[in-house]
């Protein structure tokens, strides 16, 4: 079934109508309002708590094989309906067509990947080593679990939190960023239309998150907290997960290096730097955040990847020549500003870009700057943003400590016609995932996480759907 693309029918069909509180969801293109969504109160909270724990019975005893299928076909209804689904999300978050078509194609992956896990769920038979029983751990689902996603990627992290809760046989209250409401809505509609039973999947807006995930995590039958966010806010809810020892799952911010060392393909590195950068117009926890360059082949890598920055097109997300939309709202525009006005007084020289365009809407050019100050704001902070700042190296030594010298560890990158020496740098690396000579890093079939303050588990691959599920051991003599 495809919907039509036009928002009066679709948003009518996806927003509840409600008599109480509503928030306002602008367009980051032009700064208007989209849509009013209910903002969820205590009492809506509680109530979604309460199906949810009366139903997961039900749905933790569906057979394996039934969750699989319903998984199964929300893969396909997401690929039948790809379109509506990108078009909603460049209307609401301001990314690229381009970029909300691909997103939509890896969101769609999650329900596919965890299809065929949900079938694969494992457990243990061994001899105790003493010889006295026989060791045998199963696995049940963990509970009611509570998803908090982010903004910048709507649809994909509600689908890889809802694809292995579901998969384990877990129910899930899921509650989206205020900026992008509406692609969650429309997520829990095609998951019922997929088959998820009434009450599985409960979709929970709010303008006022603090609130909702107070309320939440004081029930006792809320088991689980998966978060994809900001490290501060990740730090909060580690001290309130603590109250009730919930089990936890973060995926927090990043500072990703970008190393290009002497030897690399500056074509390569380049074109490398602009998926890893410029994906979803830089706003991503995995985007190289730093750009490390040897400094024999700095200027050559400023002077190359400045041209491409320079060229793109920026323009409204739903439009089709549009190459780099807005950022998501006003304050994310103004401290990227900020943050580059800080990086130029400290020294650092503007190659292109540099200052928020003149223009309706939350825009910001590309930007690339040398002489970044090694201990300057671009290099120790997280930048959600199509900013690109340089910094020299002298070796790969030089490199691999200045990309540790972070408190984050979740993505990095390393360019060098070498593979054996890109592999020995990204081995060095402190963070749980590595590019070598490539600009992209994200499979559902791999396990999506970082080390240090980048945050706790991991989403994706093998592990993904064991972040959802309990081991129980039975100690048994026959």
């Amino acid at each position: 079934m495809i919907l039509d693309v036009h928002p009066a029918p679709l948003l009518e069909r996806l927003v509840p109508s409600t008599s109480g509180d509503t928030f306002t969801v602008l367009d980051p293109s032009t700064g208007e309002p989209i849509a009013e969504v209910p903002r969820v109160d205590g009492a809506a909270v509680g109530a979604a708590v309460e199906e949810a724990s009366r139903v997961l019975p039900g749905w933790a005893a569906t057979a394996p094989r039934r969750r699989s299928e319903i998984l199964a076909a929300a893969h396909e209804l997401m690929l039948d309906e790809l379109e509506p689904l990108a078009w909603l999300m460049s209307l609401e978050m301001g990314k690229t067509r381009a970029d909300a078509r691909a997103e939509v194609r890896y969101a769609a992956e999650f329900f596919r990947w965890f299809a065929e896990e949900a079938v694969r769920i494992g457990g243990e038979l061994r001899t105790a080593p003493g010889g006295a029983n026989r060791i045998l751990t199963v696995h049940r689902p963990v509970g009611v679990t509570l998803l908090l996603t982010p903004w910048n990627f709507p649809a994909a992290m509600a689908a890889r939190k809802l694809a292995p809760a579901l998969a384990a046989g877990c129910t899930a209250l899921l509650k989206p960023a205020e900026d992008t409401p509406l692609t969650a809505l429309y997520l829990a509609d095609l998951l019922a239309r997929a088959g998820v039973p009434e009450g599985v999947v409960h979709v929970l807006t709010t303008d006022r998150p603090g609130e909702l995930v107070e309320r939440a995590l004081a029930d006792p039958r809320v088991r689980k907290l998966s978060f994809t966010g900001s490290t501060p806010v990740g730090r909060a809810l580690l001290r309130q997960t603590a109250e009730r020892i919930v089990n936890t799952s973060l995926e927090l911010g990043g500072n990703a290096p970008f190393v290009v060392l002497d030897d690399a393909d500056l074509d390569a590195a380049v074109e490398g730097a602009m998926i890893a950068k410029m994906r979803n117009g830089g706003q991503a926890c995995t985007a190289a955040n730093r750009f490390l360059v040897h400094t024999a082949v700095a200027d050559d890598f400023a002077e190359l990847l400045s041209a491409r920055m320079a060229a793109l097109v920026v323009g409204p997300g739903t439009d089709e020549a549009t190459q780099l939309g807005p950022m998501v709202n006003a304050r994310r525009r103004h401290d990227l500003a900020t943050r580059v006005e800080s990086a130029v007084g400290d020294g650092a020289k503007v190659h292109t870009g540099g200052a928020p365009l003149d223009r309706p809407g939350f825009f910001y050019p590309a930007t690339v700057l040398s002489g970044v100050d090694r201990e300057g704001v671009l290099s120790v902070d997280e930048t959600f943003g199509p900013v690109a700042p340089i910094i020299t190296i002298a070796d790969d030594d030089d490199a691999v400590a200045l990309a540790n010298a972070s408190e984050y560890g979740l993505a990095g990158y390393v360019y060098s016609r070498d593979l054996g020496r890109a592999l020995a740098v990204g081995e060095r690396l402190g963070v749980g995932m590595v590019g070598v000579n490539r600009g992209a890093l994200s499979d559902p079939a791999a396990p999506f996480g970082g080390t240090k303050q980048s945050g706790l588990g991991r989403e994706g691959g093998f592990e993904g759907i064991y972040e959802f599920l309990e081991t129980t051991y039975l100690a048994a003599d026959w």
